[in-house]
């Protein structure tokens, strides 16, 4: 059940998720749906939030290895990766959901593009990162700074290959910020 106070409010996810190559519990794995994607549909269901997913124009290499190394360069060079179809303005909502995994301790740098161009006074915002290991690293700082203006809520971690079992601790979350 949904907590009152937030089930009245327009809600949108906005997210970032890698299919494919993943690194999971020590090991490369394939992953027909990305970890954030798993949590993703958890909160859709839970809160009827509408979904926006970031997708860069140039999509990373398919080899897991190679693409950390991109976004290593993409982070050290503070680099904004384009990206396809750029949400413009999230007016007509209150709660915002903002849902990644974490790369190199913070947000993948396409995050940092879409979420940069947005106004989010008086929004309130929710941010749950799906790691390996990390955490919510430096990403509720940087969302502090991204989302300025917001009334930012706890963040949620949760391990990549702990998704599949999480739809109930998702919910604690959603109904307890």
């Amino acid at each position: 059940m949904v907590n009152d106070n937030m089930s009245d409010k327009k809600s949108l996810i906005i997210y970032y998720s890698r299919r494919g190559q993943n690194y999971v519990n020590g090991e490369i794995v394939d992953l027909e749906v990305g970890n954030t994607e798993v949590i993703v549909d958890y909160i859709r269901e839970i809160t009827g939030a509408d979904v926006f997913e970031v997708e860069t124009v140039d999509d990373y290499p398919t080899d897991y290895m190679k693409t950390t190394e991109v976004a290593q360069k993409e982070l050290e060079d503070n680099y904004r990766p384009p990206i396809k179809n750029g949400l413009d303005s999230i007016d007509d909502y209150e709660v915002i959901y903002i849902a990644c995994p974490n790369w190199w301790g913070t947000l993948p740098m396409a995050m940092f593009t879409q979420l940069e161009n947005l106004d989010f006074n008086d929004k309130i915002v929710k941010v749950v990162i799906t790691h390996e290991g990390s955490g919510l690293g430096d990403s509720m700082k940087d969302i502090q700074k991204l989302c300025s203006g917001a009334d930012i809520k706890e963040g949620l971690a949760i391990q990549g290959g702990e998704v599949n079992y999480s739809k109930s601790k998702v919910e604690r979350w959603i109904n307890s910020t």
